[in-house]
This record gives structure tokens, C-alpha cells and sequence, in this order.
């Protein structure tokens, strides 16, 4: 059996108003792959370490979908997102359809949720006191991760409990991308938290 063909129809949408980033084949494809893969992410299931992210207002670009593809490299446990939009899952290189997502209107509703689920909200701020790695993460960690512009939300901010740390960084900039400073929290996660490292998948989808 072949592979689905994505639409040629360039009006076709998943619900009145939304509108996709631009994929390399246009909107149209990009949220007929978006639709596909949400589809199928109904079946994931959470993978080996207690660790979720928490995406607080990102632009649905670029940045969503690479941040799947190291959620599901870091077996994490699931990638809540509050309030972003349809987003073109190709970068994610199949990330998508295998870490749980979790969509909420609001953050209290993501943090209730996690609450309920006894994760604690680890935030990423470039100017916290405390760092990442110098810190005993919990058992069950939720990071937060900021709007690429503006940052967390104050909704992130005023949260009750949520602990703030930062990434040390040496360089002019005074923040990194927002997927790799996930992939950097991931990893000192599994660092302190980690099942037994797995040995090296050959031919392994890059």
C-alpha cells in the first residue's frame, strides 16, 4: 500500500481560523501532516523518565516540533502545550506521533493537571539565581519553557510552587533557542534521573 498523498486543495484547514507556519510544501501540506500526526498521537504512550515539558505560549514554528523530536530522544513522559497553535510536524522527524501532547486554553490548566499528576514546574528563566545543573531536580519534573520573544507568561510567573533556574551561559547572548535550552534540561534530567543508558541504534532516523 502507498504512502497517503498530502492534499493539493491549498483551502483546506483543521478549524475555522487557524492558520499553520509555512512547511517546505506549503500551509496546505503542513497541516494535512499536522492533522495526521495528531491523529496518531492519541496512541502515544509516555516514555521511561518522569520528566514533561511544559510549552507556555511558543510561536507553533519551527521550535515545536524539534522540541518533540528531543522529547521523544530523552524518553520523556509527555509535551504539555498551552495555548499553541497547529504547527508543521515534519522537523520533528516522527516526534510527534510518539510523546503525548496535552493541549490547554490556559496555563492554570496545565498546571492543575501536572499537579494532579504530581509533577513540580521547574521553570527556564535566563536571569534566575539558581542553576540548572546545580540543583537536585525532583523526581517528577515539569520544565517550562518561555515564549521565544517575550518569555514566560505571567500566568508561568505567578505560579504557586515553580522553582527558577537558569543555564549558564559564557557568550554575549543572553539567552539560548528555546529547543535547545529544552534539550539541555532534558539531558541534566536523565543525568541525575536516567534509566541505564541504551546503547547506539544503527541507522537510527537523524
Amino acid at each position: 500500500m502507498g504512502k497517503p498523498r498530502a492534499p493539493a486543495d491549498p483551502d483546506r484547514v483543521i478549524a475555522p481560523g487557524t492558520i499553520a507556519a509555512k512547511g517546505q510544501s506549503g500551509d496546505a501540506n503542513a497541516l494535512w501532516r499536522y492533522e495526521k500526526h495528531r491523529r496518531q498521537n492519541l496512541q502515544a504512550t509516555p516514555g521511561p523518565h518522569a520528566v514533561a515539558l511544559v510549552l507556555d505560549r511558543l510561536k507553533a514554528d519551527f521550535n515545536v516540533p524539534k522540541i518533540f523530536r528531543s522529547a521523544e530522544a530523552f524518553g520523556a513522559h509527555a509535551v504539555h502545550l498551552v495555548d499553541v497553535g497547529p504547527f508543521d510536524p515534519a522537523p520533528a522527524k516522527g516526534g510527534f506521533k510518539h510523546v503525548p501532547a496535552r493541549f490547554h486554553e490556559r496555563f492554570t490548566d496545565c498546571a492543575t493537571a501536572l499537579a494532579q499528576d504530581d509533577f513540580t514546574l521547574v521553570a527556564l528563566e535566563p536571569f534566575a539565581d539558581e542553576l540548572l545543573h546545580e540543583i537536585e531536580l525532583p523526581p517528577r519534573c515539569a520544565f517550562v519553557l518561555g515564549h521565544e520573544l517575550h518569555g514566560l507568561s505571567e500566568e508561568a510567573r505567578a505560579q504557586s510552587g515553580a522553582r527558577f533556574v537558569r543555564i549558564p551561559q559564557w557568550g554575549a547572548v543572553d539567552s539560548l533557542n528555546v529547543a535547545v535550552a529544552a534539550s539541555v534540561a532534558l539531558y541534566e534530567f536523565t543525568r541525575q534521573h536516567g534509566t541505564p543508558t541504551p546503547a547506539p541504534r544503527r541507522n537510527a532516523q537523524r
